[in-house]
């Protein structure tokens, strides 16, 4: 019975020893204090006292990176937030190269966010948001890579100006369409003229025209309904009792 007892907690001793790592994990190993490797996802096994390790998750993760207030380029006013992913490479240098990786990586993206967009005009700012995350990206990456670190991506969410700006720009707006619709109409009334005068152009060279689109003014009133009588007198009979009438003052005199 006792060599039962013996053997059961011999088992669970070494049994002890055992630590698992999950698939989204890592095991940094210090052998008498010193990195001495990574373990990979299992169960491994690890000598007490000689050894310690610790765990470190490679999942992706996302930096909610809060509101930094900045002056773009032309020194306008704003307030920008931004979210950026990441995941851990190299367990080994996240572990030993930085006290927290997290924190690091969030202050990081901040002080980065207000350098690349005091960089930009605010027209920049607010037509290349892709330009300017990419170019947060290459910069955080760039520096992340000694931790052990890759930036998978960085997304603008919120872009906020002063009411004063606001309000300038959507009065620039409005005058903008209203300078287009100007333009637009202007440009019909110049189409316009351009047609009628060649219309009328074909009706002094086209003996008859005139006549056929008068008849045909005619016809279209015809089918108004109105109590109004027209008569459609020809030109040369108006010029003709026109002339009738000075023959005859003439004549009086």
């Amino acid at each position: 019975m006792t060599g039962f007892l013996i053997f059961i907690g011999t088992v669970i001793f070494f049994l002890s020893f055992l630590k698992q790592i999950n698939q989204y994990e890592r095991g940094v190993v210090y052998t008498m204090g010193r990195f001495t490797g990574i373990i990979q996802p299992g169960w491994r096994f690890i000598w007490p006292i000689f050894q310690t390790f610790r765990k470190v998750d490679i999942r992706t993760k996302a930096v909610d990176v809060p509101k930094q207030e900045t002056i773009t380029r032309d020194n306008v006013s704003c307030k920008m937030n931004a979210v950026i992913y990441y995941k851990v490479a190299d367990a080994g240098k996240a572990i030993n190269e930085v006290e927290d990786v997290f924190w690091a990586v969030s202050q990081l993206a901040q002080t980065t966010m207000r350098r690349v967009a005091g960089e930009a005009t605010l027209d920049e700012l607010l037509s290349s948001r892709e330009k300017i995350a990419e170019r947060i990206l290459e910069s955080v990456d760039k520096t992340t890579d000694q931790w052990g670190v890759d930036v998978e991506a960085v997304e603008l969410k919120d872009i906020e100006l002063p009411e004063t700006m606001v309000r300038t720009m959507a009065k620039q707006a409005e005058a903008e369409r209203e300078k287009r619709a100007t333009i637009i109409s202007s440009e019909g009334e110049v189409l316009a003229a351009k047609n009628l005068m060649e219309a009328a152009s074909m009706m002094a060279t086209t003996p008859g025209a005139l006549h056929l689109r008068t008849l045909n003014s005619i016809n279209d009133i015809s089918s108004d309904q109105s109590n109004t009588v027209i008569f459609a007198v020809p030109m040369e009979v108006l010029k003709a009792v026109e002339g009738m009438g000075k023959y005859f003052e003439k004549k009086a005199a």
